[in-house]
């Protein structure tokens, strides 16, 4: 999430009005995760197993190149099992 230097300004001016109201141990915890968000450099994707990568790029793949089954014909393949 993106914001621009004017959108800023307000929050930071808002930010802080309530850390003003806080007492010393939000202030702590409020530092905390800032400092947390702060250095936060990975994306969910530096997360997924390699072999979940490449299963979801090769799904993303043929989508593109029309290579997908309707949802109305799955359901009918596997409407057996979900009348259960």
């Amino acid at each position: 999430m993106s914001i621009t230097m004017s959108a800023a300004k307000p929050l930071d001016t808002e930010i802080m009005h309530h850390l003003g109201n806080l007492n010393a141990q939000q202030k702590k915890v409020v530092l905390s995760v800032v400092k947390t968000l702060a250095h936060e450099e990975s994306d969910w994707w530096d997360g997924v197993e390699e072999a979940a990568k490449g299963s979801i790029e090769k799904g993303l793949k043929e989508a593109d190149q029309g290579k997908v089954t309707p949802h109305k014909e799955v359901m009918k393949k596997y409407k057996k099992w979900l009348s259960k």
